[in-house]
C-alpha cells in the first residue's frame, strides 16, 4: 500500500506538471489565433473595413450581432477574443463596443438551458431558474443604462481612451510596449499564412477563419485543464465566500471565473444549487456579477497579441469589456432601487415559468432568437 502510495505521488505531481504545460501552449495558440484574425482581416479587407461593417454601423445592430453570435456559440470569451481580433485589423472601436455589450447578454444563455434540469420538480425549477435568469436581467438591464449612454456621448469609450492614453506614444498610436509579443507569434502566423497566399484575399477571409478555429479549441481546452488544475481551490473559494456578503460573493465570482476561464461555468454551477435549495438566489447574484468581471481576462490576454498601428485599439477594447462590467457592477449593485431590479424580474419568471414551460421556451427563443433576428434584419 505504501509504495503504491508514493508511486502515485510522483505521478500526479508530473501530470500536474503536464497540465501547466499543456495551459502555457493553449494560452500561445489564443494569442497566434486572435493574430491571425487580425492578419487575415487586414489582408482580405484592407482600407475596405469600415464599408465590410456597415450593416453593423447601427449600435443596436452591433449589440444583436454580440448577443446572437454569443448566443449561438456558448461563450462570450470566444466572441470578444474575435472582436479584439478584428479591431486589431481596423473594425472601428465605436462599432464593435455594441457587440461586447451583446456577448454579455448571449453568454446568460447557457444557465438558462442548465436550468431545465430541473424542470420535473416545480419547487426547484421555479428557483433554479429564477438563478440563472437573474444574470439575464442583470445583463440586459446594464445594457438599457450604457448602451443610450453610450450612443450620446460614447462613455466607454472616452474612459477606455483614458484608460490606454499611457500606452501611446507621443503624436501616434503605437504600443511599443506590447511589441513583445510579436516575435512570438509571427513566426506560427507567417507559417500559416504563406501556403494561403496563393489564393490572394481569399487567403486572408482563409485565415481568419483559421484563427477563429483556433480560439475555439485554445479557450475550450484552457478552460478543461484550468477546471482540473483549480477544481479544489475554487470549491474552496466557493464554500468560503457565498453567504459572507456581497463583497465577498463578487470577489469570488471574479476569481473563480478567472481561474475556470469561463463565466458560463462559474454561473452554470450555481443552478443546481440554488435549484437543491443549497444556496438562496439573493445569495448567488453577487457571486454572478463578479463571473462578469472576471471572463473580462481572456480578452486583455488576447489584446497582448496585438501589435502594430491598431495595438492601442484592441487593448481598448478589451478595456471596454472591463470597464462595462465594473461599472454596471458598481451601478446596479450600489443602488438599492436598480440592486432589486433583476432579483425582481427573476422571480416574477420563475413564478411564470411553473406554471407554463411555454414562458420558458417563449423568453429563450424572444430575447435569444426572434428579437436579434428581427432587429437585424430590419437594420440590414
Amino acid at each position: 500500500m505504501n509504495t503504491q502510495a508514493t508511486t502515485a505521488a510522483p505521478q500526479n505531481s508530473s501530470m500536474r506538471w503536464v497540465r501547466w504545460a499543456n495551459l502555457a501552449f493553449m494560452l500561445y495558440i489564443l494569442l497566434v489565433a486572435v493574430s491571425m484574425v487580425s492578419s487575415g482581416f487586414k489582408w482580405s479587407v484592407g482600407e475596405q473595413a469600415k464599408t465590410l461593417f456597415e450593416f453593423a454601423s447601427h449600435p443596436v445592430a452591433g449589440l444583436m450581432i454580440g448577443l446572437a453570435a454569443t448566443a449561438l456559440i456558448q461563450s462570450s470569451s470566444t466572441v470578444t477574443s474575435i472582436i479584439v481580433g478584428l479591431v486589431a485589423g481596423g473594425l472601428p472601436v465605436e462599432t464593435a463596443i455594441p457587440m461586447v455589450m451583446g456577448a454579455n447578454i448571449g453568454t446568460t444563455l447557457t444557465n438558462t438551458l442548465v436550468s431545465l434540469g430541473h424542470a420535473r420538480c416545480k419547487d426547484e425549477f421555479r428557483r433554479a431558474f429564477a438563478s440563472a435568469t437573474v444574470h439575464d436581467f442583470f445583463n440586459l438591464l446594464a445594457v438599457l443604462i450604457f448602451l443610450p449612454l453610450e450612443m450620446m456621448f460614447g462613455l466607454l469609450d472616452k474612459i477606455s481612451s483614458w484608460l490606454v492614453s499611457p500606452m501611446m506614444g507621443a503624436g501616434d498610436m503605437s504600443m511599443k510596449g506590447l511589441n513583445f509579443m510579436k516575435p512570438l507569434t509571427k513566426p506560427a502566423v507567417e507559417l500559416v499564412k504563406g501556403p494561403l497566399e496563393a489564393f490572394g484575399t481569399l487567403g486572408g477571409v482563409a485565415l481568419i477563419f483559421i484563427g477563429i478555429a483556433l480560439i475555439f479549441v485554445a479557450i475550450t481546452a484552457m478552460g478543461k485543464l484550468m477546471r482540473s488544475l483549480m477544481v479544489g481551490r475554487a470549491k474552496d473559494i466557493l464554500k468560503n465566500a457565498i453567504g459572507r456578503g456581497p463583497l465577498h460573493g463578487i470577489a469570488s465570482g471574479s476569481i473563480v471565473t478567472i481561474l475556470v476561464q469561463s463565466s458560463s461555468t462559474t454561473t452554470s454551477l450555481m443552478v443546481p444549487l440554488v435549484g437543491t435549495g443549497v444556496l438562496k438566489v439573493r445569495e448567488v447574484y453577487p457571486f454572478t456579477l463578479g463571473a462578469n468581471i472576471g471572463t473580462c481576462i481572456t480578452a486583455l490576454l488576447a489584446a497582448t497579441a496585438i501589435s502594430g498601428d491598431n495595438a492601442v485599439f484592441a487593448l481598448q477594447i478589451a478595456l471596454v469589456h472591463l470597464a462595462f462590467n465594473v461599472l454596471a457592477t458598481l451601478l446596479i449593485f450600489g443602488i438599492p432601487f436598480l440592486r432589486e431590479l433583476p432579483l425582481k424580474g427573476a422571480f416574477h419568471l420563475g413564478d411564470l415559468a411553473i406554471k407554463s414551460k411555454a414562458t420558458v421556451f417563449g423568453y429563450i427563443a424572444m430575447v435569444f432568437l426572434v428579437i436579434p433576428v428581427g432587429i437585424l434584419s430590419l437594420t440590414a
